[in-house]
């Protein structure tokens, strides 16, 4: 079932009429009544559920998402999670809130879980279940099972909102609406299909017409790259589909994506297996902890360890500060690393130093 429910959500990516019905699944999982996809970059682009399109249509053309609270709550937040209203408000605030009061509450919304992503290219997505009033918050149990889906739904909605949430006609136009430095591979892992901004990074990442080969200068991408692909067909809710590429300096420039195209999405990429995407990282202007914890697919507790280390502490120190074994710490500690592709710790503090995991969060406007 939780494969299955992968698999379309990665059939959206480049099928995006196909995310009202995933929407609709993740509202059937929580016991709630419907869902919407948000995009914001240049312009706004959306897609809901049939049970609260109309609601949320006028939610975008009356105004009221340039004034959401909600949007502006996550921003300040830096857990890679998806969040209720009680994470928020207090009952006495929900109930005074004027946008709960005098738009949710008397359509019978106003209770939901909602996750955000901002990435480095501008990009801010958001999802949101919803719920009836009268049936009370999400429970906790229902967010954790959306934070399971949660680094598909990003990855596959990243995709989707920057082709616009507009089905593309073939590979060739899917991957120069991408806008991003981008290869589609087979099985074997070598590229298909590659669209010309993928000449921008050649000098870190190679392929050609001849053995159509894919090879990195970073040795380590090559070999996350590899297990990636191993693993795709069987994709798993914690599995990690994104890395760094280093310079020859040790830096991190891009991260990776690994995207598996499934079901629908081979009517576009033909006898394809996966898209390789790239996201830069500017050098002068490091990410923000959420987008990194986004880019690596890091969970809430991995990031701890990855602060803890960045601040000095070692993993007993951790371990005490959080009221848990060293066995947990170290355990997640190796999840961290197989998630950065760095094989011992100080690597780790090197590549999380460049990047600035440990830098405080600046909440960005659309």
């Amino acid at each position: 079932m939780q494969e299955e429910l992968i698999d379309r959500i990665y059939e959206c990516s480049v099928v995006p009429e196909l995310w009202p019905d995933v929407l609709d699944e993740l509202a059937k999982l929580t016991d709630s009544i419907g869902g919407m996809l948000f995009s914001a970059r240049k312009a706004v682009n959306w897609t809901a559920t049939e049970s609260v399109f109309d609601a949320f249509d006028t939610y975008v053309k009356d105004g009221w998402f340039e004034k959401c609270p909600r949007r502006t709550c996550m921003m300040g937040k830096s857990e890679p999670t998806f969040f209720v209203e009680q994470d928020f408000f207090s009952e006495e605030e929900l109930a005074n809130n004027p946008f709960y009061r005098d738009f949710f509450h008397p359509r019978n919304l106003g209770w939901s879980a909602g996750t955000l992503l901002q990435m480095p290219t501008g990009d801010n997505i958001v999802f949101s279940i919803e719920r009836h009033l009268e049936q009370g918050p999400i429970e906790r149990n229902h967010v954790d099972r959306l934070n399971e889906l949660r680094p598909h739904l990003l990855r596959s909605a990243f995709v989707s909102t920057r082709l616009g949430l507009q089905r593309a006609q073939g590979a060739s136009e899917t991957l120069s609406k991408f806008g991003m430095p981008a290869l589609v591979l087979d099985a074997q892992g070598k590229f298909v299909e590659a669209n010309e901004r993928a000449q921008s990074i050649s000098d870190h990442v190679k392929f050609n017409e001849v053995g159509r080969h894919v090879a990195f200068s970073d040795r380590r991408a090559g070999a996350f790259l590899t297990s990636a692909l191993e693993t795709l067909d069987r994709v798993a809710s914690t599995d990690s589909l994104s890395f760094p590429i280093r310079n020859q300096d040790g830096n991190a420039i891009f991260v990776g994506h690994v995207m598996p195209i499934k079901l629908a999405a081979h009517d576009i990429f033909a006898n394809s297996y996966a898209l390789l995407f790239f996201t830069p990282l500017d050098q002068n202007r490091p990410p923000s902890t959420a987008l990194m914890r986004s880019l690596f697919d890091m969970t809430m507790a991995e990031t701890r360890i990855a602060k803890g280390l960045m601040k000095g502490q070692t993993l007993k120190e951790i371990a005490a500060d959080g009221s848990v074994s060293i066995a947990t710490v170290r355990s997640q500690f190796s999840s961290v690393l197989e998630k950065t592709g760095c094989s011992r710790q100080a690597e780790l503090v090197g590549l999380l130093a460049n990047i600035a995991l440990g830098q405080s969060e600046q909440p960005q406007k659309n």
